[in-house]
Formats: structure tokens, C-alpha cells, sequence
């Protein structure tokens, strides 16, 4: 549905995207993970022919980004992040201008404006005007105007900014919806808003792809490098310690001890394949050694964006020196 090769975007001696390629398939919902000056919205805007790029090809649906545009833009629904809103218009005259200058046949025009407005929940302020509504409804009018037409492809730069929680789940709800039919493209800093809709994740950083899967296999690839287990045990855990030790399952063994209550708390990695839990508890009440909590602890999405992220940065650091 989208293809980018060797794509590159120069701002005189910053570069905003270094050699991105990837593939975007057709009925999937991708996630555009990053830090802030990643390159996500310069590739965004690249994509929908807002800006030029430097070096590399976009083709959407077949069609070059720069050969095509017209054809190209036709597949694309856009939220940016700040939604382009005319204030003095109302809400229905604005989505009525926006399906003009999609070109939506003048038959079905506002048919398909009710439908993308009762899809958003504006259409009971859609007769007033842009300016006089709370920042939420114009994120939803911006939202409105991106999915007008039901583009092939929806990409949406910060859907949820500015969202009260109800709207955000409403607005999350929705674009899982859109992805039964659509392909849809997300870029957000809210990680968990990513690992809850998303099937598929690209990770940027410093304009370069770092990661590209699944949700699912990247938390488990993760999570191969081992879990975490914390045990929470009266005394001050120095028998705690020297029992772990001596089964050979524990790696990374950290004490603090001097707890609330005389407690102390033992964290430590084993395998995830392994679940050693009874038989610690096992090995506990054998050795008379109170045990009051185990919990374990599996690597989040946030964890591996960061890790991924530093490792871009720590690298691009090396290659300077």
C-alpha cells in the first residue's frame, strides 16, 4: 500500500530521515514509534506530498508520490498533528469544503459527511462554529475530515492529543474499526495508546528505522533476553541471597534491604521460559526463611523503545568519535 526506498530529507546539514525504506501492507494498523525530532512527521508529510524529499522514492497504491500526486493524495485521509481548521466556518460547512476539494462526487457528498461526523460524534455541534469549540472537538472535526471519503490509507499524527480519557478510548475504539477496512498509519508518543491498537510497529530514530514487527514478537523478543522476578521476604535478606545463589537460577541478584516492617526486597532475571516460582516457595519454607510476595515483572513496549532508541543513539555516538 506504501512504499518508501532509500528515502532521505535534508534541512541544509540536518538530516530529518536517513535512508528509510519500509513496506506498509494493505488491512493493517501500523504504529510510527520515536522520540521527539525522530523524523516521524517529516516522513508523514512526505508521504501525503506536503514536502519534497531530498533523496528516494514514495509510492502510495502504485502511484509515485512525486510523479502522480494527484492519484496518490486521492488514497490518503491526513490528520497532522495542529489540524488544518478554518475558524469562522462551522463544522458542517468545513467538512462540506473539505469533500469538495477531495473531489467526493456531489451525489453522495453529504452522506459521506454525516457518516465521518456520527463516526467522530460532532454532528451535534456541527452547526457551530470552529472557533468557539474546546480543543477535544477539533481534534474530532480534524479527524472528521481525514477519514471523509473513506481513503484507502489513514494516517493520523497525534489523533488523541488534547482528548479528555472518555474521547481517547472513543477515538482508540474508532480506529481499531477503521483498521477492519483501512489501512492505517499511527503516530503517537502515548505507547500505550500503540500496543493497544496497533498490529504492526516501526520504530525511528534519528530519522532511521530501528525496529520493524509485530507488537507481539517484539515484546517477546524482548522478553527472550529474560524476565524479572521481585521477592519481598522478612529479615534482611542475606539468607534470601545465598539460597538464590545456590540454585543456580537466579542472575543478577539485587538486595535492599531496611524495608517498612523489617523486609527486604530481592530482584533478579531468569529465563523466561522458566517458571521457578514454586519451587522458590518450595525452597523458602524449606530454609524457614519468610517469604511475603514474589511478583514478576515482564519488559514493557516502553522498555524496548527505549532500548532501541539509546542503542541508535549510543551507536551514532561511537561512529562520531
Amino acid at each position: 500500500m506504501i512504499e518508501m526506498k532509500h528515502l532521505v530529507k535534508q534541512y541544509g546539514s540536518h538530516v530529518a530521515v536517513d535512508d528509510l525504506s519500509l513496506t506498509v501492507e494493505p488491512g493493517r494498523i501500523y504504529g510510527f514509534l520515536g522520540p521527539n525530532g525522530a523524523g516521524k512527521s517529516t516522513t508523514m508529510n512526505i508521504v501525503t506530498g506536503y514536502l519534497g524529499a531530498t533523496g528516494g522514492t514514495v509510492t502510495v497504491d502504485g502511484h509515485d508520490v512525486l510523479a502522480e500526486p494527484e492519484e496518490a493524495k486521492k488514497c490518503i485521509g491526513y490528520l497532522p498533528e495542529s489540524p488544518p481548521l478554518y475558524m469562522d466556518m462551522s463544522v458542517l460547512e468545513y467538512l462540506e469544503f473539505a469533500a469538495e476539494l477531495k473531489r467526493l462526487p456531489k451525489a453522495r457528498r453529504r452522506q459521506y459527511v454525516d457518516e465521518a461526523m456520527e463516526m467522530t460524534k460532532v454532528t451535534d455541534v456541527s452547526r457551530r462554529l470552529i472557533r468557539n469549540l474546546s480543543k477535544g472537538y477539533r481534534q474530532r472535526v480534524g479527524l472528521s475530515q481525514a477519514i471523509l471519503g473513506y481513503p484507502k490509507i489513514i494516517l493520523l499524527d497525534e489523533p488523541t492529543v488534547g482528548l479528555d480519557p472518555k474521547q481517547i478510548i472513543e477515538i482508540r475504539e474508532l480506529m481499531k474499526t477503521l483498521g477492519e477496512t483501512h489501512t492505517v498509519i499511527l503516530s503517537s508518543h502515548i505507547l500505550s495508546e500503540v500496543r493497544e491498537v496497533c498490529d504492526h510497529i516501526f520504530i525511528l530514530s534519528k530519522g532511521k528505522l530501528v525496529a520493524s514487527d509485530t507488537t507481539k514478537h517484539l515484546l517477546e523478543r524482548v522478553e527472550r533476553g529474560g524476565r524479572e522476578l521481585e521477592l519481598l521476604v522478612l529479615g534482611d535478606g542475606g539468607r534470601a541471597v545465598e539460597l538464590l545463589s545456590q540454585t543456580g537460577l537466579a542472575e543478577g541478584i539485587e538486595l535492599s534491604p531496611g524495608l517498612p516492617g523489617g523486609c527486604a526486597s530481592l530482584t533478579f532475571q531468569v529465563k523466561p521460559e522458566e517458571d521457578i516460582r514454586n519451587f522458590i516457595i518450595q525452597e523458602f519454607v524449606r530454609a524457614e526463611i519468610p517469604l511475603l510476595e514474589i511478583k514478576s515483572m515482564g519488559k514493557s513496549l516502553e522498555d524496548i523503545f527505549l532500548e532501541l532508541t539509546n542503542q541508535e543513539g549510543e551507536a551514532r555516538h561511537e561512529s562520531d568519535l
